[in-house]
């Protein structure tokens, strides 16, 4: 867990992402697969699901997969597990915005968001003012902006510097350092969370990393593979508060989550992780 650093909620450090993986149409067999996902996930005490309107048929998906565990749940005599929702808005002009946001939280069945997010800061000068309206109103719990593949940096700083937000999502991962120059320390400065999207980089990086023998000193970490090696790296800068593998198999979740019940690697150990690992990313 770590703390939420403009209200000190605890929040589960590995999440799930519903990029390409959760957006599978109709098909009820993947919509099975996904629903088990994530069942495997509040199970191992996940918590943070996130989605977007970019993501095809993903927040249908997720909507379904909440309502068959509340559904098992209830028949169980048990609380269905709690989910911390983060969805984003994704349309222009910036008017469209609140409609989108409401067909979204049906799509959840979710009574509020506990997270909405301007994705890929598009429109963000008319979404970023009506999402901080909502949380004012109680709306909605936090506001956010994202981007992905490392862009639009400067932008996103900018934003960091001058606006109230309460999350940052980037892009983060042994490949792709570039926002430990000036994003993650501004974000420890700024006191704002920040979500990492694709730390395994859709999977290239794990392809690149399989090519090479797991470092026997892995092993001394805790760590039983490049996945938990390549997620471990992320989580452990200091100014990381989750990151949100994507996957559909129930297996790698647990493999994932797995990793916030270690150790994570020191300063000493991130930097014997990123030497090792320099030449084949």
């Amino acid at each position: 867990m770590r703390p939420i650093p403009s209200s000190g909620e605890a929040l589960p450090i590995v999440g799930l992402g519903s990029w390409i993986t959760f957006n599978v149409g109709n098909d009820a067999s993947a919509r099975a697969r996904c629903a088990a996902v994530m069942a495997a996930f509040f199970s191992g005490g996940g918590t943070l699901i996130d989605s977007s309107p970019m993501y095809g048929s993903s927040q249908d998906v997720i909507g379904q997969g909440l309502r068959i565990g509340h559904s098992r749940g209830e028949s169980k005599g048990q609380k269905p597990s709690s989910v911390f929702s983060a969805d984003k808005v994704w349309v222009a002009p910036g008017n469209r915005g609140p409609a989108q946001v409401e067909e979204s939280r049906r799509l959840w069945g979710v009574p509020r968001f506990d997270l909405l997010q301007v994705h890929n800061l598009l429109a963000w000068q008319d979404h970023l003012p009506m999402l901080l309206r909502m949380k004012a109103a109680g709306q909605l719990r936090y506001v956010g902006i994202s981007t992905s593949e490392g862009r639009r940096h400067d932008e996103i700083e900018q934003i960091m510097r001058s606006h109230a937000i309460d999350f940052v999502q980037l892009t983060y991962s042994l490949r792709d350092r570039r926002a430990e120059q000036r994003l993650l320390p501004l974000a420890q400065e700024r006191g704002i969370a920040v979500i990492v999207n694709r730390p395994f980089e859709q999977g290239s990086l794990l392809r690149s990393l399989a090519a090479h023998p797991l470092p026997g000193w892995a092993a001394g970490m805790q760590l039983r593979s490049w996945a938990q090696f390549a997620l471990a790296f992320a989580l452990s800068h200091p100014a990381v508060t989750c990151a949100i593998p994507a996957t559909t198999q129930v297996a790698h979740v647990r493999e994932n989550l797995a990793v916030a019940a270690r150790p994570l690697p020191d300063v000493q150990q991130r930097q014997r992780m990123a030497a090792a690992t320099q030449d084949w990313v």
